[in-house]
This record gives C-alpha cells, structure tokens and sequence, in this order.
C-alpha cells in the first residue's frame, strides 16, 4: 500500500495544476497519502497522478468513492457493468468548447477523475482554466455585478435524444460561486450549458456571457495537460473549466471518466 512519504509533487503551470508520482492507486492509499492528494488537489485545483494503468474500473470507482459519493450521469451511459464510470471518446464540438462538467444539475459534480486509456501518438490535449483566478482578475464593479446575479444551465441536446424533459435539466445557479472548502470564489457560467442571466433574454445575456467566456480562454489562467496511458488526472469542477484539443485527427483517444456529486452552488 502506497503512503504519503513516497509522493513527489511538481507544480505544472502558475494558474492551476501539478504533477504527482510516486504512488500506486491499484495497490490501494492509506489515509494519510488519501489526505495528502487531497490537500494537492485544493491547492493546485487540478492534479495529475502518473502511471495508474494498473487501475480496473473498479479500482477508479474504490478510490472515487474515498472521495465523496460517485455520480451516474442523468443521460449519458457507463460502461458496461460499472455505473458511474462513462467512456469518454474523441474530441466533440461539446468538450472543444470551455465548460465546467454537468452544471445543469441541482448538485453538479464536485470533482472529476479521467483515467486516460488509449491516447493517439499526437494530439488531443486537455486544457484546465482557473475559473477563480478569472473571477479575482475582473474589475471590482464587474465583480460587484456578477455578484448579484444568476444564470440558467440547461443540459444539451443529449438530454433530449434520452428523452429527458427540459425541466429535469435546467437549473438556476449563481453566476459566481463560493467554493465550499476553500471559500474562493469562482465564475460559474460556461458556453455548454449556460444559456441566459437569469431575469434577462438571451440577447441581452450574450455579450456579457461571451466577454466572460473568453476570459476563461485566456493562456495565463491555464494549464495544458498532454496525456499518458495511465494519467489519472482529477479536477475541482466548483472552480475549474477545461476544454479538449481537438487535433487528434481521428485518432484513437479513450479515457474513462467517474464524477462525485457536488453540493448546491452559493
């Protein structure tokens, strides 16, 4: 079993993000090395845990379950034979785009955990954005503003080929969120499931989601992550956004993705 002594962390980019060898997830943790990628991932937001190819999916839902309680995802399938585990395949116009996992849900996830499988020889990168460093680096009256608002998420048109009713995937959140260990805030509206400021029209709700939008994109608040058969990579979804590289060219590209649920964002 692996312990905290054995782990070795390094810092990947300024914004967000770090690098963590040294340890056996198939092989089990104890609880103080649970407890030290824990503290990891409230730091740098995103961790990446190298070389767990080893890991079945049920060794990624065990670990997964240490952690809070596994989410099934409302319309798209798990794998076979293990809920909560869901295939993620090449990249779509969906992932390309910048996005926080889910967030038409009461309880979005709280975290994510990617276990890539087959990766193609190039491409297909997955970039994370420090969605509170994006909110700190706003004016104060814009910050004051966003304070004060909500916004409405409404899952995609997956949700309607399940046939899901519009309303069992449409929520109200607040445009900034406060994260519920840590207290930071964070901008909480993204270009998948965000579709108006609640209280305005979506015309009226455009510019502003745009302009916030592309402050997410910006490369000083994010880290880019090239992948390995084997990287285990977790991601806080209460302050975080990624968005895929769609480059692979058709290549292969498999990654197994378990979620946990979050609470109610305030």
């Amino acid at each position: 079993m692996a312990t905290a002594t054995a782990l070795e962390i390094e810092r990947r980019s300024s914004a967000l993000g770090a690098l963590i060898t040294g340890v056996d997830l198939a092989g089990g943790v104890d609880d103080t090395t649970l407890t030290a990628l824990q503290d990891a991932f409230l730091k740098y937001q995103v961790i990446c845990i190298r070389g767990q190819q080893a890991m079945t999916p049920d060794d990624q839902l065990a670990f997964a379950s240490r952690w809070g309680e596994v989410s099934v995802h409302p319309y798209v399938p798990s794998i076979e034979g293990h809920p909560g585990v869901m295939k993620i395949h090449e990249p779509t116009p969906l992932t390309q785009r910048w996005h926080a996992d889910t967030t038409h849900a009461e309880r979005p996830p709280a975290l994510s955990m990617l276990l890539a499988r087959v990766i193609p020889e190039v491409g297909g990168d997955t970039m994370w954005s420090n969605a509170a460093l994006v909110y700190e680096q706003l004016s104060p009256g814009l910050r004051a503003t966003l304070d004060t608002l909500h916004a409405v998420h409404q899952g995609t048109t997956l949700a309607d080929q399940a046939g899901l009713d519009r309303k069992a995937v449409t929520q109200s959140h607040p445009v900034v969120r406060t994260h519920p260990i840590t207290g930071r805030k964070a901008l909480f509206v993204n270009g998948d499931y965000t579709t108006h400021i609640e209280g305005w029209t979506p015309e009226e709700s455009a510019p502003l989601l745009e302009y916030l939008y592309a402050q997410v994109g910006r490369a000083e608040y994010v880290y880019r992550h090239k992948w390995r058969v084997g990287d285990l990579v977790i991601w806080d979804n209460r302050c975080t956004q990624h968005a895929v590289v769609g480059d692979t060219g058709g290549a292969e590209r498999v990654l197994h993705r378990v979620t946990l649920f979050g609470d109610r964002p305030v």
